[in-house]
Order: C-alpha cells, then sequence, then structure tokens
C-alpha cells in the first residue's frame, strides 16, 4: 500500500517520463518484425487484388466480391506500410499538403465502394468507384516519386492539347 501512495504521490522517483518511455518500449517492434509484418500484409493485400481479378469473371456474384476483394486487398496493402515508417509518420505523410488530395480521395473512394457494394447493392456505381480507387491509389502512390506527378500532368496537357 505505501508503494501505490508513493507512485501516485510521484514520490517513487519514477517520473511520467519514465513511464511513458518504459509503455513506448513495451509497443515497439523490432526492425525485424516491422519488416516481417510489412512482408505479410503487402503480400496478402496483393493476393486479396489477385483473387479478386479472378473473381470478377465468375458468373452471378462475380462483382461484388471482386470489389470488396479489391478494397480490402487495397486497405491491407495500405497498412503494410504503417510497419516501416510508423502511424504516427504515415498519417503525416498522408496529409501533407502534396498528399492531402489524393489521399482524401482515395480514403473516400475506398469507403464508397465497399458501401456501394454491401450496403446499396448498386454494382455499376460501385464498379465505378473501383476505377476511381484505382486511379486515386495510383495517383496518391506516384506522389511518393520526385517530380512524377508534375511529369505526368505536363505529358497529359501535352497530348490533349
Amino acid at each position: 500500500m505505501e508503494k501505490l501512495r508513493k507512485v501516485l504521490s510521484g514520490e517513487d522517483g519514477a517520473g511520467g517520463e519514465e513511464v511513458v518511455e518504459r509503455a513506448s518500449e513495451a509497443v515497439t517492434l523490432t526492425w525485424g518484425r516491422r519488416v516481417k509484418l510489412f512482408l505479410f500484409f503487402f503480400i496478402l493485400g496483393a493476393c486479396l487484388s489477385l483473387v479478386a481479378t479472378f473473381m470478377l469473371w465468375m458468373p452471378g456474384s462475380g462483382l461484388p466480391v471482386f470489389v470488396v476483394f479489391y478494397t480490402v486487398g487495397n486497405i491491407c496493402v495500405l497498412i503494410s506500410t504503417l510497419f516501416l515508417v510508423g502511424p504516427v509518420q504515415q498519417i503525416r505523410s498522408m496529409c501533407a499538403k502534396e498528399r492531402a488530395f489524393a489521399t482524401i480521395l482515395m480514403l473516400v473512394c475506398l469507403t464508397v465502394t465497399l458501401c456501394s457494394a454491401l450496403w446499396w447493392k448498386n454494382y455499376t456505381l460501385s464498379l465505378i468507384f473501383c476505377i476511381i480507387q484505382i486511379v486515386a491509389l495510383s495517383w496518391y502512390g506516384l506522389s511518393y516519386i520526385p517530380f512524377i506527378r508534375e511529369g505526368i500532368l505536363k505529358c497529359c496537357s501535352l497530348c490533349f492539347c
């Protein structure tokens, strides 16, 4: 009981920073474990997307299964990057001014694609959102390569002018 009183009153000698540091160390992953988790989620996402492609050609319920598997696969690929850079750095990176629009569009498309397939049962709309999702995810991924999006925009403006 005396130990509890000392800890609660701050007389224990263990400051709040030390407690936070110990808690942080307890949930921190080693680099090897981060890479393994990254590979697991990345391969899982790629496999789900591949299975989704095969499901698209199944007669009957192929399109809704495609949309769900493809969207969940994309979510797994996004989750995989959290393990490499950490969740806080990933969110900061996603919210950077050069990627904010692509991030918002991508997350909205992921959500609306699932909603249109599962709740609204509008498969044409879900396929349209899935196509937009592919474009948004590609645009988001390209934002990590310096100057590539500007080059693509310039190339498209030359082609369509």
